[in-house]
């Protein structure tokens, strides 16, 4: 191993945006669709609604990183914004509760999804499931696999990305195009709320937009990869803003489809009674049992498109941080040939090996509750680089400045504060491990000043 050997810049603009499209497009767009409808008391103009703001605030993050990312296009990502503008305690704190809790556990998250996922599919097919134990170690082997593939380089990563944002864009444009031609429901524009006070649908839809981030998850990750970015000037502030508006759009006209297909009173039906997935039943009524087949294996291409993804980006964080000696040495060193992050690759798999042991939903809940934190404050430090770094190059500078930064922070910590009150529990696991990475790093300083 040579620590001395740099990263490869190999990722142009369809290469970044295969990434983001890839690790955004997984299971949220089969079943966050039933929630966001729950939420708004099933209203089906007030669902495509509350999708578009979703997408509109996650556009107004992805500005804000287009700068930071442009202007510090390093590996390490999230890490080297906090670490500029706060310093290294508060750096570490983000980078040592991602390694534990937040990146490690979304890694978790799709694997375990993709195990039930294929267990459902056994099921309609054979007739047999694969029991928990059975799913949670099928979800181990694909954490190890893809490990492997992306310790052969970033090149053979991105060229995953690809092949799988084409696969699994035929058959989701394919299911909506259908939706729109074959389906003979009108879909209810009312929003239905003439008995709901202000107060009451500003609390409900801003729930209901909480939902859909789980969907839009992941446009962070390209800035995490930034020192393998060909001219990321242009490449990261283009790539997010295209990612983003079309996952926007996707994900908008795809509840529009459903909803040309089943009825308000049919997805009622069907989400009280535990059916999540609404995009099954709909291309069942279109195609039968073809189109069973074909959203279940679609979902199954999506959820291993975001898998590969994350198991690219977040190791890259933590080889950053071991660049800086606050984290395992073995993290920074670079394989000789492939020149990728090998130990940080597999370090960051272990620990998502280790974090299937909590449930589905307390994982969910943990991420996001973590993520909102530090997006907070890397938002916050947009302000401090502007006041600090005054004229460092910035090849892309953020729209709406100081306005649009300004708004999207008071939107994230009202999402916070909502995320916290609907999952108490969860939110305080999160909270410890946050704080939790303090002394750890005093620790770990303090070891090293007795060296």
């Amino acid at each position: 191993m040579d620590e001395q050997n740099k990263l490869k810049r190999e990722i142009g603009l369809f290469g970044g945006v295969s990434i983001l499209t890839g690790i955004m497009v997984g299971s949220g767009i089969f079943f966050i669709g039933a929630h966001v409808l729950m939420r708004v008391q099933f209203s089906m103009g007030l669902a495509l609604l509350v999708w578009l703001i979703g997408g509109l605030i996650t556009l107004m993050y992805g500005l804000i990183y287009g700068e930071l990312g442009a202007m510090m296009p390093e590996a390490g990502g999230y890490y080297i914004y906090l670490k500029k503008a706060y310093g290294k305690p508060v750096a570490f704190m983000s980078g040592f509760t991602n390694f534990a809790l937040l990146s490690s556990g979304s890694i978790a998250v799709l694997a375990l999804a993709f195990a039930q996922i294929l267990s459902n599919l056994f099921w309609n097919m054979f007739g047999f499931v694969l029991s928990g134990p059975w799913q949670v170690l099928l979800a181990a082997f694909l954490i190890i696999g893809l490990s492997i593939l992306n310790f052969f380089g970033i090149r053979l990563g991105t060229m995953m990305q690809k092949i799988f944002l084409v696969v699994k864009a035929i058959p989701i444009f394919f299911i909506l195009v259908l939706g729109f031609m074959l389906g003979t429901q009108s879909i209810e524009w009312s929003f239905g709320i003439a008995d709901v006070s202000i107060w009451s649908f500003f609390s409900m839809v801003g729930f209901a937009v909480i939902a859909t981030f789980w969907a839009y998850e992941g446009w962070t990750n390209l800035n995490s990869v930034a020192g393998e970015v060909r001219n990321p000037g242009r490449t990261i502030p283009l790539s997010l803003v295209a990612t983003i508006l079309s996952v926007t759009a996707l994900y908008v006209l795809f509840n529009m489809s459903i909803f040309r297909v089943l009825s308000v009173a049919d997805l009622r039906t069907m989400i009280e009674a535990g059916e999540y997935f609404i995009g099954i039943p709909a291309a069942m009524t279109i195609l039968g049992t073809f189109g069973l087949y074909l959203v279940m294996i679609t979902m199954l291409i999506s959820v291993f498109g975001a898998l590969n993804g994350t198991i690219m980006a977040f190791p890259r964080v933590y080889y950053a941080m071991s660049k800086d000696n606050i984290f395992i040495d073995k993290f920074k060193e670079i394989h000789p040939k492939y020149q990728t992050p090998v130990y940080a690759i597999f370090g960051s798999g272990f620990m998502a090996i280790l974090l299937l042991a909590f449930s589905l939903q307390d994982l969910i809940s943990m991420v996001a509750f973590g993520a909102l934190v530090f997006n907070t404050l890397i938002f916050i430090s947009l302000f401090i680089f502007r006041k600090k770094m005054p004229d460092a190059e910035r090849p892309y500078k953020v729209w709406g400045y100081p306005y649009l930064p300004v708004v999207a922070i008071a939107i994230t910590l009202f999402l916070l504060v909502a995320t916290f009150a609907e999952d108490v529990r969860s939110s305080i696991i999160g909270t410890i491990f946050v704080l939790l990475g303090l002394p750890i790093y005093y620790l770990i300083e303090l070891l090293k000043n007795k060296k």
